[in-house]
């Protein structure tokens, strides 16, 4: 991978703010942002599945995204450590894949992780993700 662009991110989402920082080659100078959210889904035995935790679900969109031709986006799910030990113990589901998110790397509040099966579309890019997301980029800072 060339030189890489290395940027701290913070995203004040939810009242607290998160910091880490993610390694991307210089193609990707130029990149955007999109703030989303993940919810977990809890069995209820009366109305079927309820939202029982969200968090934040932050894209890094490759500049070279267009409405006419999406690319594949860099998909980063924030979990506090509890809502993280929840998940493990299926507590709670995300989404209908049969396996769960994949932990990136984690500080002393949050665990960040690659949604299961971000990319079953495959769409443009999504080899280079793929790449870049093996080449471990994200570092978790320490939270303020």
């Amino acid at each position: 991978m060339p030189a890489a662009t290395i940027e701290k991110k913070k995203v004040k989402k939810y009242e607290y703010t998160i910091q880490f920082s993610v390694s991307l080659p210089e193609r990707w100078k130029g990149y955007s942002i999109i703030n989303s959210k993940w919810e977990g889904l809890a069995i209820d035995g009366e109305t079927g599945e309820k939202v029982v935790a969200t968090g934040p679900l932050i894209y890094i969109r490759d500049p070279q995204w267009t409405a006419q031709t999406p690319r594949q986006d860099i998909p980063i799910m924030v979990f506090t450590l509890s809502q993280w030990d929840a998940l493990q113990r299926g507590v709670f589901h995300i989404g209908a894949a049969p396996i769960g998110p994949c932990e990136l790397g984690r500080n002393d509040t949050y665990v960040f992780a690659l949604p299961a099966r971000y990319n079953y579309s495959f769409p443009p890019g999504y080899e280079e993700v793929d790449k870049i997301l093996k080449s471990k980029p994200l570092k978790a800072l320490e939270s303020n």
